[in-house]
């Protein structure tokens, strides 16, 4: 069955209570975010407190759940609940830029809304907040929003062509690939800058995916969803073993992938996004062509081959899609966890099963997530830093542990 054939539970009176609570924190949020957006002088600075750090978490964690609750607790026959794409579109990117904002701004070192401006637009180098924006913040900004988009659409389509609602770049192997085929180079033959190592990602990414597709395939019924998890479980275990093994083997080695392991986005330049841009940029085009074609697969494949659809060809450029954004993101900052698996669940539960809009929106959904986790990292254990990739997994858990309580997902 497909991931698009999630049955909601019966709605009674205390849902409909939840949905009016959900719908009140959805519009505050807004008008929250017009605010800063649209007024940022009357807004107060701010020192981050546990208070702040509290309702961000909050918000990551509390924003994919008020979704899935407003889609559960409204009638199957009402139709999804983003229909006017040219008021929802904005009010996401407004979000998105709210987690830009937050990026630049938050740190060991806090700085005001006018310093993050003219750092952009009018930079001076004898003011040292300009200088922590312009030299640390804005690359780290950019390659948390490119990760975070890349993770998100790859996936969105893995669930779409996989019919699995389990389906995620980090679940079937893919980002543990890239991660082995990193940490050998590095060992092997000793590259430690990013036009050394990078390449090795695709590779990687690649190998997985078709080594975790090999397994799942073996037996009667063929590479049905439950063999692809099963199969990426066993495949992430087995590489996650292999990369432990090297990087004990060789000191160096560790320390040069340990921090790139646990998913950090922090004390890095933007070599990697000069080189990846081209790779990045073709495959997110070819992700939005392809919402059709991961619309026919995701009703099935008999479904998809009487209308015409070669299911064998879309599968394919499917999977180098994925592996490109994928292999990119982690080359980028690690094996993040949770943004491939959480974002698209959080859309379809917006905007209905459609995959033309559940990529769109990923992409700019996805980013917020990653920003927001790199947020919470630098400011609740200052002057030290989380990795990005811990707190994604920290706040990504209660969404999951909702999806499975709440959500009634086909028997597959």
């Amino acid at each position: 069955m497909s991931v698009a054939d999630e049955s909601s539970v019966d709605v009674g009176p205390d849902d409909d209570v939840l949905s009016r609570v959900s719908w009140v924190a959805l519009a505050a949020l807004i008008a929250m975010v017009a605010a800063l957006l649209i007024w940022p002088e009357s807004i107060p600075e701010f020192q981050f407190s546990w208070f702040e750090v509290v309702g961000i978490v909050g918000l990551l964690t509390g924003g994919p759940i008020m979704a899935s609750t407003m889609a559960r607790t409204r009638s199957p026959t009402a139709g999804p609940l983003v229909r006017n794409h040219a008021l929802a579109l904005p009010c996401s990117l407004a979000l998105f830029s709210l987690f830009v904002l937050l990026s630049l701004r938050c740190g060991s070192l806090e700085v005001d809304n006018a310093t993050a401006w003219n750092a952009l637009f009018d930079y001076d180098d004898r003011i040292q907040g300009q200088i922590v924006v312009r030299e640390l913040r804005v690359p780290r900004t950019l390659l948390g929003a490119v990760a975070g988009g890349c993770l998100a659409v790859a996936g969105a389509i893995t669930q779409g062509v996989t019919r699995n609602p389990l389906g995620a770049p980090g679940i079937l192997g893919v980002n543990t690939g890239a991660s082995f085929a990193i940490v050998t180079a590095i060992f092997v033959g000793g590259f430690v800058s990013p036009e050394g190592y990078v390449w090795f990602s695709f590779i990687g990414a690649a190998g997985a995916a078709v080594l975790v597709y090999a397994v799942a395939s073996v037996g009667p019924g063929g590479a049905n969803p439950v063999k692809l998890a099963l199969a990426g479980v066993v495949i992430t275990a087995l590489l996650g073993a292999w990369t432990t093994s090297l990087l004990l083997l060789d000191q160096e080695t560790l320390d040069q992938a340990r921090f790139w392991l646990a998913g950090s986005i922090a004390g890095r330049g933007t070599d990697e996004i000069a080189l990846l841009w081209p790779i990045i940029i073709a495959a997110l085009i070819s992700a939005m062509a392809l919402g059709r074609q991961v619309n026919l697969l995701s009703m099935g494949e008999d479904v998809a081959a009487g209308l015409g659809q070669r299911v064998n060809s879309v599968r394919a450029i499917s999977a180098v899609v994925v592996v490109a954004l994928a292999g990119g993101a982690v080359a980028i900052a690690g094996p993040v966890a949770f943004i491939g698996l959480a974002i698209p669940h959080m859309v379809r539960a917006l905007v209905g099963p459609d995959y033309r809009w559940i990529i769109l929106y990923s992409l700019v959904l996805g980013p917020c997530l990653l920003l927001g986790a790199d947020v919470v990292g630098r400011v609740v254990v200052r002057p030290s830093e989380l990795q990005v990739g811990i707190v994604t997994a920290a706040i990504g858990a209660p969404f999951l542990i909702y999806l499975v309580r709440f959500t009634k997902l086909a028997e597959l």
